[in-house]
């Protein structure tokens, strides 16, 4: 009897997430690694637990708890996770990702003062 070959994605970075990633010491980028390969076509179609999904523009995506960080990724070619962003868990930048504020990848990275102006020209 032969084993099922087990569907495994390719992982790409876009430099917001990969410029996270590299700051990271090596275990905490091990763990988010592992937590990437451990994403399956399944875990996908029925998301839970560490794994969400949400619409952004009409795209999904997702958003993976690993450890300290949150992991925002969408599914390309039905092969490869391309990680929009890696934030630390609870920050501005994760809230202003989930809750889809029009802010440009720039802006997320910037200082907590940058976004309260952005708010207040909001009025």
């Amino acid at each position: 009897m032969t084993a099922k070959k087990e569907n495994v994605y390719q992982v790409t970075f876009s430099d917001q997430s990969m410029e996270q990633l590299n700051k990271l010491p090596t275990d905490e980028q091990l763990i988010l690694m592992e937590k990437l390969t451990g994403v399956t076509p399944q875990s996908l179609k029925k998301p839970s637990g560490d794994l969400g999904k949400f619409q952004r523009e009409g795209m999904p995506l997702y958003r993976l708890r690993a450890s300290e960080r949150r992991i925002y990724f969408e599914v390309k070619d039905d092969s490869i996770l391309y990680c929009h962003y890696i934030v630390p868990k609870h920050t501005l930048s994760d809230f202003v990702v989930r809750f889809k504020l029009p802010v440009t990848e720039e802006q997320l990275v910037e200082e907590h003062q940058s976004f309260w102006k952005y708010l207040d020209t909001l009025k």
